[in-house]
């Protein structure tokens, strides 16, 4: 396969990434506020910032496939930009779920969340492996630290899931603030990484 098809192959999947996050966010963020489910707001969230990573990432391609110079400074700028929100995320989440567990807030069960997340679990890891596959050919670690993030969220679909799940099953209440704080290793992680990653291809270039 031609590196032009490479591109058009991974910007037709950032283009899926888009669309999907784009619609799981709205849904999970609005079913997580109308439950109270800081979890599924917080996966939410986090699939609001995707969708602007992928949407960088995706013109950042397209301006390969067009021969424009602008790609590597668009890729250090989105890069940033994601490490930053993913952060701030993480202060969320923390005093979210630190106030939820101390006032004794219980959130109500959400089967709109429970669909949407183990939806997510299905569709994340197909969606990342395809990534993963072009990002190889191409030799891309945009692509495949894009692809990484994918991983993240499948893993964050898992977490979520199950503190929704236990919410719903056993009335285990606090297992949806706990389910938040078990995402902040994965976010914090990916936040420093992208912009420890901004700042060694902003030296080199």
């Amino acid at each position: 396969m031609s590196r032009v098809a490479l591109l058009r192959r991974g910007i037709a999947l950032e283009g899926v990434t888009v669309g999907y996050n784009a619609l799981e966010g709205i849904v999970a963020i609005g079913a997580g506020l109308a439950a109270g489910s800081v979890a599924l707001t917080g996966f939410g969230i986090d699939s609001v910032i995707e969708v602007t990573s992928g949407a960088l990432l995706w013109w950042r391609l397209r301006a390969e496939l067009g021969s424009a110079p602008l790609g590597p400074t668009v890729e250090r700028r989105a890069a940033r930009g994601a490490g930053l929100l993913l952060l701030a995320l993480g202060i969320y989440i923390v005093t979210e779920s630190a106030r939820r567990l101390l006032t004794g807030n219980r959130p109500e069960a959400s089967p709109v969340g429970i669909v949407l997340t183990a939806l997510s679990l299905i569709v994340m890891p197909l969606l990342a492996s395809a990534k993963l596959g072009v990002a190889d050919k191409l030799r891309s670690r945009a692509l495949r630290a894009d692809a990484q993030e994918t991983i993240v969220c499948a893993w964050l679909s898992a977490t979520t899931l199950l503190g929704l799940g236990l919410n719903a099953l056993l009335g285990w209440w606090w297992a949806d603030p706990v389910a938040a704080l078990a995402m902040l290793p994965l976010i914090v992680r990916e936040g420093i990484e992208a912009w420890r990653a901004d700042t060694a291809e902003g030296e080199v270039a």
